[in-house]
């Protein structure tokens, strides 16, 4: 129970939002509330079916259960949530989910099977941001109610269009958009036919760990223990504070007005390394840094030119000098810590090996090429360092910097030529970043599917077809052997330099545990964290 004392600290710290006025907060938290301090502002909806932000997903993902959740410790299996067992037909298109009959929303009534049917339909009605990755199985608003059916309290029935990997349905259905909502509260808040969205959007009916107690957007979360949930910590409540200033961050961490901080830069993680007064908990993320070699530029369609760029550039002197503590180095398209990631690094500067492949691609005196990035750090320090790299090797290049929104929008239309970006994974399944990088059926300007590899307008029908190839082996082992020689294949015989992955950190005081990172931002958990 939350007494006097930390009531009126919580609401306290939840008065104080941006750290010059925080000279009267107390110096160390409540032993029963959790303060992190954090950049709030990515953040629309807390409604799982609509949120596709990452701190929504974060904040939503904490508040609601899935029928299945990623295994953070072995990421090529999948975990019960709230089933406890499921299994496909013979047809490879009927999957049966049988669920707990322990598990409890916050008001405290059962979850069945019901619910579970009513949130899979209401993610493919609301057809909002992440709807496609459960609408990729064939559901739409007209079938959704026959193919996804509750066929007793405790076991739910989806029927799926065709034959499909078991295994990429199951990682998909870990993603944020498969949590339960309580049928009843969303259907009573309902107006119109938005099925509770306008009221889920800021308020919760799950059956995590937390419920949403408040949310003053750019200001403060505030969640509270589910109490019907399986929370077992001694955390009552935790305050999410919106601080921008990662130098203010750290100055609450320091003196004790934050028990997490979650934004630091490399300096400022340095400041932390080592000091045993603070535990820094790393998760590497899915979010890769990688040049993209537009096809349309006459020199860059050379395949030898794509291997003296990538043979060119000092993965590991950019990432030790540069960004150490926030990156780490990745060259293939699948990142660390999904399923069937593989972590080959052939790739390291050989500016003589480079030099040679430029030459014979009829190209001993290089050439010159622009290369548009964002204007934010670390992109013009890194992107510095790619200019320098390459001018050993005579290709000669012009700085483009310009706002995140800019770079997408020219990359978008196809109107660069090298172009440095960051690439964010959609969902736990490596399909989602192979799509992106390898499948291109139409390189047509009126595509249908722009993916990333249109976007540079390659395109390599024997990658596209054994992409689809591993989308649909039903076998799991076989699968992640089929996206593993993928990934190697792809590094050889793509215009794309993938250089490194980012790391997402939460520097913790050192009295605190249990908090967990996962390479996507639904997987940032809270549910087993305790202070001492």
């Amino acid at each position: 129970m939350l007494n006097r004392r930390t009531f009126l600290a919580s609401s306290a710290a939840a008065s104080f939002f941006s750290y010059g006025g925080l000279s009267a907060a107390f110096a160390d938290t409540p032993k029963d509330i959790l303060v992190v301090a954090q950049q709030l502002d990515n953040m629309t909806s807390l409604d799982p079916h609509e949120s596709f932000e990452a701190v929504g997903s974060e904040i939503s993902s904490n508040c609601y259960q899935k029928l299945i959740k990623a295994n953070l410790d072995k990421p090529s299996e999948v975990v019960g949530d709230l089933a406890e067992s499921w299994e496909t037909g013979a047809d490879g298109k009927t999957v049966t989910f049988r669920l707990r009959k322990d598990a409890k929303f916050a008001s405290g009534q059962p979850v069945t099977a019901e619910d579970a049917a009513f949130s899979l339909q209401r993610a493919v009605i609301l057809n909002k941001g992440p709807a496609f990755i459960i609408n990729q199985f064939g559901f739409t608003k007209e079938n959704a109610a026959e193919r996804i059916k509750a066929k007793d309290a405790n076991t739910l029935v989806l029927t799926l269009q065709e034959p499909t990997s078991p295994s990429f349905l199951l990682y998909c259905l870990s993603a944020n958009v498969g949590s339960v909502v309580e049928k009843k509260v969303a259907l009573e808040k309902a107006q119109s036919d938005d099925l509770g969205n306008g009221w889920l959007r800021q308020n919760t009916a799950g059956s995590g760990a937390w419920v949403l107690r408040s949310w003053k957007p750019s200001e403060s979360i505030m969640l509270d223990a589910n109490p019907n949930g399986s929370y077992k910590g001694n955390i009552k409540r935790i305050i999410l504070r919106h601080i921008v200033d990662p130098s203010a961050q750290l100055l609450m961490l320091q003196k004790g007005d934050a028990d997490v901080a979650r934004n630091l830069t490399t300096e400022q993680l340095r400041t932390l390394k080592g000091d045993a007064n603070y535990n820094l908990v790393q998760s590497g993320v899915a979010s890769l840094m990688v040049i993209s070699m537009n096809q349309m530029t006459p020199n860059l369609a050379k395949p030898q030119v794509w291997q003296a760029i990538k043979w060119a550039l000092d993965y590991e002197g950019i990432q030790k000098n540069i960004v150490p503590l926030t990156h780490i180095v990745h060259q293939t398209m699948v990142p660390k810590g999904f399923p069937g990631a593989i972590e080959d690094k052939p790739y390291q500067k050989n500016v003589a090996k480079a030099k040679a492949l430029l030459a014979e691609a009829g190209l001993t005196d290089g050439f010159e090429v622009t290369m548009d990035h964002y204007s934010a750090q670390p992109y013009p320090d890194i992107a510095q360092t790619i200019q320098a790299n390459l001018a050993e090797i005579g290709i000669r290049v012009k700085l483009m910097a310009s706002e995140n929104r800019q770079v997408l929008t020219k990359m978008r239309a196809r109107q660069h030529e090298l172009i440095l970006t960051a690439w964010g994974s959609d969902y736990f399944d490596p399909n989602t970043n192979v799509e992106a990088f390898c499948v291109n059926t139409d390189n047509g300007e009126n595509a249908l599917n722009r993916t990333l590899a249109w976007r540079s307008s390659w395109q390599d029908k024997q990658i596209t077809d054994r992409s689809n190839e591993a989308l649909k082996e039903r076998d799991p082992a076989r699968r992640i052997a089929l996206y593993e020689q993928l990934q190697r294949d792809h590094m050889a015989n793509s215009p794309f330099a993938i250089m490194m992955q980012g790391i997402t950190t939460a520097a913790c005081r050192k009295n605190i545990s249990g908090v967990r990172l996962g390479t996507l931002s639904d997987t940032h958990t809270y549910s087993g964290a305790s202070k001492a």
